[in-house]
């Protein structure tokens, strides 16, 4: 080497060790310039991914999930391995051997700037891109690169790699409100990760360079290349052998939009559930992770939601069709596309899915559906029955043609029926018998002109043999329906501790979320009755009391110039017994009652069901439920009457745990215990609620083993060192009246305005129906030990919901559908009869105690009636005030309503 070269390779040697040397003091500048405001990596080890809240039936069913971002954190062992190999081939393949900075990403990075003009990638690591996703923001500046540059090397310090790729996987935006890929999985392809196949992992995989781009439902094609390539690069990295490359690279995109899917429909508690959560985390409920267990049971809930949408639907269609829901241009028709867009937007409600009338006949209608399908209803799926509505008192008369209400464009509302093989198979045995009888008498017919030369024993025509027919499938079929315009709410919960099991506030919650158990006060009229019986009961009344169902008149500024109450019919019965007006319904009694117990004493005593006083009328009128309430609030008073005479607290949120699945939160709810001393006497452990669902698994075992049961209780839930029991909760009423009461509440059922209720066949059930001016309200309030339940029917602008309407027939068969599900397989179960009340002999017409006849009644000990001094007095026996005359079943169901 000549001195000239040796001189120049040293002087290119000095100034690479300056640029080198520069390169180190402006590396470090920059550095002591930037790191003071950068973040501590220490606190990666702690960070909380913002997770939604998720809210739980009891038996950890999900009925609703808040929060903005769509997250189901996983750790790395969870993570299936060809998953990170898919990634690490996407996004950086040398993760597991670079210190957090990729030198030739990086001047791939530099050398697409200078060629382009513009930054193309940013040569970014994953460990660059988990810096950037915790701290930084995704603008594209050059200090922001040297941030990400010096966030990295301290991660790379500071977490293993298993460390900073779990954090990855959970925190990277996927698109569609999904963060991380488990959440994505769920959202792409409605399935955990470890569920997918490789072509789905690669896809997956193929997300974090451009969520928008690469989605595979916004952009299946330009997703389908990135998959690809995907894959070709794990086969080049060895991920994979080439079956498994070429099996992968045809697999179609299967992508699709999966919504969070819930297990149980049950909008109005979430609602009522996530609103608590705010109350007790504030705005971190939404991203913290907690886990709300409420206290509703999913099956009778789902009982209770099928059960009020079914009430309602047959309600409405006692009262006539309203029409198309919407009349859409016929032009319309000729463009399905847009016509599916305008059904699309059409939410579904109440199981009721809309369509559209393509084409009208005289006795059937065709329509197209959603999902670009068109059926036929046929005459008899809701055309035959068709009356018009005219008002909530008259209907128009039956259609004799579809065309008189429908034309094409009309959008309507479409019930789906799957009728089970076993109806089909009935169906069709069912037309076989008519058909074959018809053959019969035409072949007997037959042979009776038939020659005496023909064999008389050859097979009449049309009887021959015929092969086996298949077994009968299941059919679909689609009815026409209507979405009801009166609205309802049912509220179910346990007696034992006001745990709710059920609650239902709407038809449908995309319909309207305003929650009518809890918002909607209206007048309960008739079914507030039995507390003022219980007050007169504690007063020194009797069931057997004698009380003039007689008119009064009432002239007093507070209530109106006169009022002149009146029972449902103007009739009046006279003198009665407290038992009998109750379940009659008769108003006159009640007010009387009123009057003798004095305003503030009844209003003292509904107080200690739970009512606030300020809500219940200061008049006489409160004796017919003229006072404001709540469904929640009327559910309430009735535990009292299930579980012995204890005022319990409605509550729904049993239990919250925080994303590790700790709980930071426990009801204690007030809890009856009957063996418990009162007040201010010493302690003793309470009693634990009855677990329905365990009940009713112990007597189907038990009904198997023909063995008794026997009632287990529900464990209560683990409380802290210094709780020694659940709150012991307070008596409304005695346990002697609360026995009374219950025995005249179940009479409603067996005599008076609830005799629909024998349907269901249990002696352990009561309640009372009520029904107010117009009618407006229709209410029925009963429970068993098991559960109180209330039902409400009505219009949320408080108009009549028709003259024929009542609580018996509007509110009563929902409660019925409902409980009917609610109490199956259960065995019957009454109060305990406490000591001190005795059976005695009365005269039914005087209430006084008779030696013979009459009938027996149930007294508290120390309020025994005298006994009857009259020989004369008119019969007592069988055919009396009691017993309905024979032969009169139809006065027993159509017993008058009550009304004020």
């Amino acid at each position: 080497m000549t001195e000239k070269a040796r001189n120049r390779l040293l002087s290119l040697l000095w100034l690479a060790l300056a640029g080198a040397a520069a390169g180190a003091m402006a590396f470090s500048s920059i550095y002591l310039y930037l790191k003071p405001g950068l973040p501590s990596v220490e606190s990666l080890r702690d960070i909380r991914l913002q997770t939604p809240l998720r809210i739980y039936s009891r038996d950890m069913q999900l009925i609703g999930e808040f929060g903005e971002k769509r997250r189901s954190p996983i750790t790395i062992e969870q993570t299936p391995e060809m998953f990170i190999q898919a990634i690490l081939a996407a996004e950086d393949d040398t993760f597991y051997s670079h210190s957090g900075v990729s030198i030739k990403g990086l001047m791939r990075a530099f050398r697409q700037l200078v060629q382009s003009g513009s930054i193309q990638s940013g040569g970014s690591t994953l460990t660059m891109q988990v810096a950037r996703n915790f701290f930084l923001s995704r603008e594209q500046r050059f200090i922001r690169k040297f941030n990400e540059i010096l966030l990295s090397l301290q991660i790379e310090q500071e977490l293993s790699k298993d460390e900073i790729l779990a954090l990855y996987i959970n925190k990277i935006f996927l698109g569609n409100r999904a963060y991380g890929f488990q959440a994505a999985a769920q959202v792409y392809y409605g399935k955990d990760i470890n569920e997918l196949n490789l072509a789905q992992w690669a896809m997956m995989a193929g997300l974090p360079k451009a969520p928008s781009t690469y989605n595979p439902i916004a952009n299946p094609s330009r997703a389908l290349v990135r998959r690809n390539w995907i894959l070709k690069r794990m086969l080049d990295l060895r991920y994979i052998d080439q079956d498994q490359y070429k099996n992968s690279i045809t697999a179609p995109v299967t992508a699709r939009y999966h919504g969070r899917d819930l297990d149980l429909s049950a909008p109005y508690v979430a609602e009522m559930a996530r609103k608590e959560a705010v109350d007790l985390f504030g705005d971190a409920a939404y991203t913290d992770g907690y886990q709300v267990i409420t206290t509703v049971d999913s099956k009778l809930q789902d009982a209770a939601r099928k059960a009020l949408q079914g009430g309602l639907e047959s309600y409405d269609s006692r009262h006539g069709y309203r029409g198309p829901e919407q009349r859409l241009d016929p032009q319309l028709l000729d463009d399905n596309d847009q016509l599916v867009d305008l059904l699309q937007e059409i939410p579904e409600l109440g199981d009721l899915e809309p369509a559209v009338v393509t084409a009208v006949a005289p006795q059937s209608l065709s329509v197209q559906l959603r999902d670009r399908r068109v059926i036929e209803i046929p005459w008899d799926r809701g055309l035959s029955s068709l009356r018009p509505y005219i008002s909530e008192n008259a209907r128009g008369p039956r259609l004799t043609s579809a065309e008189e209400m429908f034309a094409p464009g009309d959008v309507i509302r479409l019930r789906h029926v799957v009728v089970s093989a076993e109806q089909v198979a009935k169906e069709l045995a069912e037309k076989q018998k008519q058909a074959g009888a018809a053959a019969v008498a035409s072949a007997a017919e037959a042979l009776a002109d038939t020659a005496i030369t023909e064999d008389p024993f050859a097979t009449p025509e049309g009887l021959e043999e015929t092969e086996t027919a298949e077994l009968p499938q299941a059919r679909e079929e689609w009815h026409l329906a209507q979405v009801p315009a009166a609205q309802g709410a049912l509220v179910s919960l346990q007696p034992e501790d006001g745990a709710i099991r059920a609650l239902v506030g709407g038809y449908d919650f995309r319909q309207s979320h305003f929650n009518r158990v809890t918002q909607a006060a209206r007048q309960p009229g008739s079914s507030f009755k039995p507390f003022i019986y219980s007050a007169a009961l504690e007063k020194g009344y009797t069931a057997a009391s004698i009380i003039n169902d007689a008119p009064i008149v009432f002239e007093q500024t507070n209530l109106e110039d006169v009022w002149r109450p009146e029972n449902d019919g103007g009739t009046f019965l006279g003198p009665t017994r407290l038992r009998k007006a109750l379940y009659m319904s008769r108003n006159m009694v009640s007010i009387r009652l009123l009057q003798s117990l004095g305003l503030d004493r009844a209003l003292t005593f509904a107080e200690g069901f739970g009512f606030e006083r300020s809500k219940l009328a200061r008049n006489l009128s409160i004796a017919l439920g003229s006072s404001a309430l709540t469904p929640l609030e009327m559910v309430r008073g009735y535990a009292a009457f299930a579980n012995g005479g204890f005022r319990v607290e409605p509550y729904l949120v049993d239990q919250v745990l925080d994303v590790h699945g700790d709980t930071v939160y426990q009801a204690l709810p007030l809890t009856v215990c009957r063996d418990c001393p009162e007040i201010g006497e010493a302690p003793t452990p309470d009693a634990e609620p009855i677990d329905l669902e365990s009940l009713q698994q112990q007597t189907a075992q038990a009904a198997q083993e023909q063995e008794p049961l026997e009632l287990r209780t529900l464990p209560v839930a683990p409380l802290e060192a210094d709780e020694q029991a659940r709150p012991r909760a307070p008596r409304a009423m005695s346990p002697e009246t609360a026995y009374i009461m219950d025995s005249m509440l179940k009479d409603v059922i067996k005599r008076g305005t609830g005799r629909k209720a024998l349907v269901m066949k249990r002696g352990d059930i009561a309640g009372k129906t009520g029904t107010t001016n117009g009618p407006r309200d229709a209410w029925f309030s009963g429970y068993s030990p098991y559960l109180a339940t209330s039902a409400w029917v009505g219009f949320d602008a408080n108009t009549p919901i028709g003259r024929n309407e009542y609580g018996g027939s509007a509110a009563l068969p929902i409660w019925i559908d409902y409980m009917s599900n609610a109490l199956a397989g259960l065995p019957e179960r009454h109060l305990p009869q406490p000591d001190g009340i005795v059976t005695m002999r009365i005269n039914p017409r005087t209430g006084l105690r008779t030696s013979s006849g009459g009938i027996f009644e149930i007294f508290r000990a120390d309020r025994v009636p005298g006994r009857e001094t009259y020989s004369n007095y008119p019969s007592i026996y069988s055919d009396g005030p009691d017993t309905p005359p024979a032969g009169n079943e139809q006065a027993q169901e159509s017993l008058p309503e009550e009304l004020f």
